[in-house]
């Protein structure tokens, strides 16, 4: 009977973590419109050679943020931020889930940005997947800023800042 109990239970915590990355998934597809090209962490696992842009809030990046990214506040985004980029850097935008990052991503190209993408569910997603993130130190940390309460149901791993 403990055995089953111990399936069951289980069974309950690996369904409830795959149906909130479906939910996840479904919520995000609805956001993106697809005007830039989609990159996932797994993709990422040598990530030389490729600037993060973090297009959140300065409060969001000042608790934490992807090691090396450079901070590009969506509200106040300005062409003079990026013009001394090479148009073919490879360039990974990211926020919360990906949809201020997109509209970023859309003013890279624009600009001429050749190889720009779009972080697949932004921090969140890099979170959830055990990625590391540091605070404004570079030290390691498991804080991020999840734009909003009703946002934050959607960061299943760290802890939750409002």
């Amino acid at each position: 009977m403990v055995r089953f109990n111990l399936f069951i239970i289980i069974s309950l915590v690996l369904c409830t973590a795959s149906c909130g990355q479906k939910a996840f998934d479904k919520h995000l597809k609805k956001l993106y419109s697809g005007t830039v090209p989609l990159v996932n962490q797994e993709e990422l696992q040598n990530p030389d050679g490729v600037l993060f842009l973090d297009t959140r809030s300065q409060e969001e990046f000042d608790v934490s943020h992807i090691e090396g990214a450079q901070f590009i506040d969506y509200d106040t985004f300005q062409p003079d931020q990026v013009i001394d980029l090479p148009r073919d850097t490879t360039i990974v935008v990211y926020c919360s889930v990906g949809y201020r990052s997109e509209r970023i991503g859309e003013k890279l190209q624009e600009m001429g940005f050749t190889n720009v993408k779009n972080l697949y569910g932004g921090i969140f997603d890099w979170k959830n997947k055990d990625n590391e993130i540091v605070n404004p130190k570079g030290q390691p940390t498991d804080s991020v800023h999840t734009y909003n309460f009703v946002w934050s149901k959607w960061l299943q791993k760290g802890t939750k800042v409002y």
